[in-house]
């Protein structure tokens, strides 16, 4: 197996309970991340977990925080703002925003993994002001525009 190029993004622990995300898995794109606290969520609740990490991410790339599918699945712990954005130029502690989902308050313990770190590139768009847009087919149909169900049909063939 070939690893694609890897992105250094310098970690600073804040907090000596704070732990460095790590892949659990060759090949996985998530890197975990961790709660320094104890914390009781309860249900419906959110609340900002803090790591005790902050980075210097590379210009030209993003972390992205993003659920475990485990913890959302079995409880209905999920990342509020999912993907979280962390910038470039940011150099506050992350945090992960949590919400509870589920109908039973869910503990989080301090070296818990709470949520997974993803870097992605990030392509700048030029936003042009115009007075008209080109037609397409689906034009100004928003939410629901497209239909609720696939239903295959079969030809006499």
């Amino acid at each position: 197996m070939t690893l694609n190029s890897q992105v250094v993004v310098k970690i600073k622990r804040l907090n000596d309970n704070a732990k460095i995300p790590r892949y659990e898995h060759p090949g996985d794109s998530g890197a975990d991340l961790v709660s320094i606290i104890d914390y009781t969520l309860q249900p419906l609740e959110r609340f900002a977990i803090a790591t005790g990490l902050s980075a210097e991410i590379p210009m030209g790339y993003e972390l992205q925080v993003r659920p475990r599918s485990g913890l959302a699945l079995k409880h209905g712990i999920t990342v509020l703002n999912t993907p979280g954005t962390i910038d470039a130029g940011y150099r506050g502690e992350i945090k992960v925003i949590l919400i509870n989902l589920g109908s039973e308050p869910f503990h989080i313990v301090q070296g818990q993994k709470i949520a997974q770190l993803v870097i992605a590139p990030v392509i700048l768009g030029q936003f042009q002001e115009v007075d008209e847009l080109s037609p397409s087919i689906r034009g100004s149909g928003g939410f629901g525009s497209t239909g609720v169900s696939y239903v295959e049909v079969k030809g006499d063939g």
